[in-house]
């Protein structure tokens, strides 16, 4: 199954797998990140994609997002990756609050193979 496989990606201690980090709140699991360092085409340092932000609903709005992202810029910050980007739904309007916070907008438009 696809969850199994992508933790046991990120808990193989591969550097060039994905990378996890957790969030916790009185020791439940509220939130999660996971994210990987690449080379890019058209810049000499790796870059930073943050596949995946997830924050439990009944929390959102919280703190616990910014702080995924902000622990995520850090972890790469480390690697050297001052470049970290990540994509949205456009109609994910609550998370776009936050995105616009502590990201910056491109105005890149994805594609993918059909």
């Amino acid at each position: 199954n696809q969850y199994r496989t992508t933790f046991t990606r990120m808990l193989s201690g591969d550097p060039h797998e994905f990378k996890g980090l957790v969030a916790e709140l009185d020791g439940e699991l509220v939130g999660i990140a996971h994210y990987l360092f690449h080379r890019h085409g058209w810049q000499e340092s790796r870059v930073c994609y943050l596949q995946d932000l997830y924050v439990d609903p009944k929390i959102r709005g919280g703190g616990v997002g910014k702080a995924l992202i902000e622990a995520v810029y850090a972890a790469s910050d480390v690697e050297g990756c001052p470049k970290v980007y990540w994509m949205t739904q456009h109609f994910n309007s609550r998370a776009r609050k936050l995105y616009d916070y502590v990201g910056q907008r491109t105005p890149f438009i994805e594609y993918e193979r059909p």
